[in-house]
């Protein structure tokens, strides 16, 4: 399937690695410029090496810390435009909650909420213009099946959730602006053996699936939530988990 966004240019955060890489690496292949960014230079540039490897899209890498102004600021001075945009951060560290203060807070809906959007208010109004433009929210199934050690990233991806919930809706979606969230599961990443590595094997049992999800099917559904062919979807989230909520809905 031709996914009809040959030669746009595309914003994608933390995608030196894991998810972020995933989506990076499928828009490539689609003849999509990319620009990504991260804060460790060696592996974003290592990761940049095997993108243009693709021969699809151009590749430009920039370093930095997109939860900060000034990251923010470096990785869309190097992208002519944004057609799409695919945010994505590291998820705050598990935790009780009993002792988070008002950093460990801050610093999580900084990362997860504020972040998406102030790259959203950066863009969306010029992909309007165009008349064509995707954001791809990189979010946690933690907003569907909240898990109680992740307080942190329950609260705050859900607080990005609610907010996307209402600007997808506005006037930007008659304009060719879709806005999407992709709720993963556990997908087979460096953060998710860091997180369960002495329950590796016990995790894997609890997805029906029997396995977890790969950063490459991860990239393959973002990749097609920024086609053509999606312009007719948005507000949505789509939980990416291998069967593991047991809900209907």
């Amino acid at each position: 399937m031709d996914l009809g966004i040959t030669g746009k240019w595309a914003l994608v955060c933390a995608a030196s690695k894991g998810l972020g890489k995933g989506c990076a690496q499928a828009l490539v292949r689609e003849g999509v410029n990319v620009v990504i960014t991260a804060r460790g230079d060696e592996t974003l540039q290592a990761t940049a090496t095997e993108l243009r490897a693709l021969n699809g899209g151009e590749v430009r890498a920039v370093a930095g810390d997109i939860t900060t102004p000034e990251g923010r600021a470096a990785a869309l001075a190097v992208c002519p435009q944004v057609d799409i945009l695919v945010n994505n951060a590291g998820g705050p560290p598990p935790g009780d909650f009993r002792d988070w203060d008002r950093d460990a807070w801050i610093k999580a809906l900084d990362a997860n909420m504020l972040t998406p959007i102030a790259l959203m208010k950066a863009t969306v109004d010029a992909m309007a213009e165009r008349g064509f433009g995707r954001v791809v929210n990189i979010t946690s199934g933690a907003v569907k099946a909240p898990i109680d050690v992740l307080g942190l990233s329950n609260g705050a991806r859900s607080g990005l959730t609610g907010f996307v919930a209402g600007l997808a809706r506005s006037g930007i979606a008659a304009r060719g602006v879709t806005i999407n969230g992709v709720l993963p599961g556990v997908f087979e990443t460096d953060r998710l053996r860091t997180t369960f590595e002495t329950l590796w094997e016990r995790r894997r049992q609890t997805v029906p699936a029997r396995r977890f999800g790969t950063p490459e099917e991860f990239g393959a559904v973002c990749a097609f939530l920024c086609s053509v062919h999606a312009a007719y979807l948005t507000g949505q989230n789509i939980l990416l988990d291998g069967g593991a909520y047991p809900g209907t809905f």
